[in-house]
This record gives C-alpha cells, structure tokens and sequence, in this order.
C-alpha cells in the first residue's frame, strides 16, 4: 500500500505537528528516519517518558510534556511510561543544591497509583505500556554494575551544571547521585527507545540515554525537550511544593480563577502550551494584545480553553459566568458551601474569627489567620473585618446564614 493511502499526512507535516512548541530536538534528521522507518514497517514508535513517583499530582506544566505525548499517540505511536519506582529511592539530584530525600516503598506505590489514574486524564490508556524500572535495575548484581559504569566517565557527569557547582563549591555529593543519569540512561536501553521525553531541566540524563544506547549497539533515541512552565507567580517553575502550580484535578471554578491570575506576559505562552488553539489564532491573540486589548479578556479565552481540556465545555462556560459574575458584577457565587459550627466550639452563643477560620479549613494556623485578617483577606457579609479576635455571633435563628469570604475565590455560608 502506498505511503499516500496509508497515511493522511506526509512525513515532514508529522514533524511539523510534532516540533510545535518544544525548546529542542536532538535531532531532526534522526526524527525523520524513525518516522520513515515506522511507515515502511508498520511498527509504531516507542516513545518514553520516566517520572519519579514523588509528587503525583499533575499540573499543567507537566502537562506540557504529556500533552505531546498524546499528539504522538494520535499519529499511530506508543507512549512508555516509565515509573521510576528504583530511582524513587536515590532521588534525581536535577536542580538541587543538596542530597534529595529517599521516598519509602509505601510512599512510591500510592504516589505510582495516584499518577496513573491522573494520566489517563489526557494519554490514551490504551496506546499505553506502563513500566517499572524496579524490573531490571534491582536484578542488576555488582558486575552488571561495574560494567554498566564502565560505560561513562566521571568528567561526563560533573559537566552537570548542579554536580559542578555542588563539586566547586565542597557540598557533598553522594556517590549513589553520580548513578541517577546511569539508571535513568539505562532504561532507554531496557526499553529500546526510539524517542525520549522531558523538560530542558532533564536534557542531560536523557541525553546520557542516548548514549547508553550507542554503547549496547542500539540506534539512539530522539530528544524532544519541552518548555520549562512558569508558575501562577510568574517566576519560578510550576511546581507543588511552590504553591504556584494548577492543577488538572482541580474544579473548574479554582483552575479557571488561577488562570485569570497570571501574569500577562504568560499568556501567549500558555495558549501555546496549555491550549489547542490552532497556531494562526495564538498569533491573532498576540497581535492583539500587542495593539492593546485588555489582557483580561484574552485570559478569559485562555481560562475557558484550559478548563475545556479537562472539565469539558459546560464547565468551562459556567466557570467563566461565575468569574464573570463574582468579580466583574461583584456578586455571590451561585453555589456556596455550607459550615455548621457545632455548640461545643460556641461560647455564649459566639466564636473568634481565628477560631472560625481555622475550624472552617479556611486556614492551617492562628498565625495564617491573623495574617490572612491583618491583610484585609477576610470579610463577612461583605464587610472587611480587620481584627482576628473579633467575635461572630451564631445563633440558630441565623436564616440562610453569614457569608464568610477568605481572598477572592473562598466563600463559606456560616450556619
């Protein structure tokens, strides 16, 4: 059968789709014989991408990388999801300025089971494998070891810009971290990559990969290196453990209300990214802002487009009228949770706005409390409160109850 029938697109528009939005790819030439090769034989690629069980849940930058790999599965390839359930336990040094802490078995297996199940959000379950690297690095004795050691040499590994500057600067580096981007290079090889995923954070160790394969006699694998994704601040990649990432579980309401948050200058690169926003219209909407469209109505096409990815359009519409109606007609949402306090935490029928807000999960501590009160946060029935010890009368011929409201997206129906 002819490449013309059997195929919908030609080579070189599957590259094109492909390269849309990467940093970089190691390299194109390579790319293109993979591809050829695949339609002369019918074998699907193997693309791969290795996680680190150790924060799963996913947000939007990670997405990024996912999001290309489901492109690859909708032109005919297979995704290798690698669990990194053995490097788990050394922990990927990538970025860090000191030994990163060892996950426990327990930990690495909810943390496995929780990705899974958020993968499936956007990867097609089944043009999926899903790997362990556990299956072949912990048969490994001590001459597999040596031998696979032999294969690298140690002025390769301290060219790491964080190995270095650990190394110049006389912080210790464990001997245990100078093996990561061998095991983490070793799985291509286990797994015959022929394309291997990442952040640009991660080219080294994937490019280790790479060279791993030359050495067992295996064609290298293709790098594709994806944007590193700032977070809600602006600043610094998106990440949990930064506070500034949003996530692809979250309701719709929160995820749309975080977007609306971003900075303006993030917003064609969100689109970009986080979208499937045909390329000639991303480049409108930049023309656009360019002449001086308000951004904020370009950041509601964008929280409306994101949201639609993972809730669907309904939610995605009813997630921007409720923005629309609680922060441009400065009403209350439609739906407000309702907290009833319990007669054991009342005194004479009143409880301290502190005492409330922690009691309500609207804060972890007094000192967030106060803090959140001290800074004007916190408001009841619209009217900003200024002292956390004030008290708040509860009575049971409340009616339809006070609305306590934390920040702009928190609101509580006080029963």
């Amino acid at each position: 059968m002819s490449e013309a029938k059997k195929y919908s697109i030609s080579i070189e528009e599957e590259i094109d789709l492909l390269s849309r939005g990467t940093a970089e790819i190691i390299n194109i030439e390579d790319l293109r014989e993979k591809i050829k090769k695949s339609r002369e034989t019918g074998i699907p690629l193997k693309v791969k991408l290795g996680i680190d069980p150790t924060a799963p849940h996913i947000h939007l930058g990670f997405a990024v990388v996912l999001r290309k790999m489901r492109l690859f599965q909708d032109l005919g390839h297979r995704i290798q999801l690698l669990i990194g359930d053995f490097t788990a336990r050394v922990g990927d040094p990538t970025g860090r300025s000191e030994t990163r802490k060892v996950l426990t078995p327990e930990q690495i297996e909810e943390n496995a089971r929780t990705y899974k199940q958020q993968l499936s959000l956007i990867l097609d379950p089944e043009k999926t494998d899903v790997h362990f690297n556990s299956h072949w690095l912990e048969p490994m004795n001590f001459a597999d070891l040596l031998q696979l050691t032999s294969k690298y040499t140690v002025a390769r590994i301290l060219e790491r810009d964080d190995f270095f500057k650990r190394y110049s600067t006389g912080k210790p580096i464990g001997m245990h971290e100078f093996l990561y981007p061998l095991m983490q290079g070793y799985d291509s090889v286990a797994l015959k990559s022929d394309v291997e995923m990442g952040g640009t954070d991660q080219k080294f160790n994937i490019l280790v990969g790479r060279d791993l394969q030359r050495e067992y006699g295996q064609p290298p694998q293709v790098v594709f290196l994806m944007p590193i994704l700032e977070g809600t601040d602006g600043v610094l990649k998106m990440s949990k453990s930064y506070g500034n990432y949003i996530g692809i579980t979250e309701p719709p309401g929160e995820m749309f209300g975080k977007v609306m948050s971003l900075p303006d200058n993030l917003i064609i690169k969100y689109f970009w990214l986080c979208t499937d926003v045909p390329p000639h219209e991303v480049n409108k909407l930049e023309a656009e802002l360019k002449e001086g469209v308000n951004p904020r109505d370009i950041k509601l096409r964008l929280g409306y487009e994101i949201v639609k990815i993972y809730h669907g359009d309904e939610a995605a519409t009813n997630a921007r009228e409720e923005f629309l109606k609680i922060f441009s007609r400065k009403e209350l949402p439609t739906d407000i949770a309702e907290f009833k306090v319990e007669p054991q935490h009342l005194q004479e029928g009143k409880i301290k706005l502190v005492n409330l807000l922690i009691l309500a999960k609207l804060s972890d501590s007094k000192r967030n409390a106060k803090r959140l009160v001290e800074q004007g946060a916190v408001k009841l029935d619209g009217v900003k409160l200024s002292d956390p010890m004030t008290e708040i009368e509860i009575a049971d011929e409340m009616g339809e109850g006070k609305i306590l409201q934390v920040g702009s997206r928190n609101f509580l129906k006080i029963k």
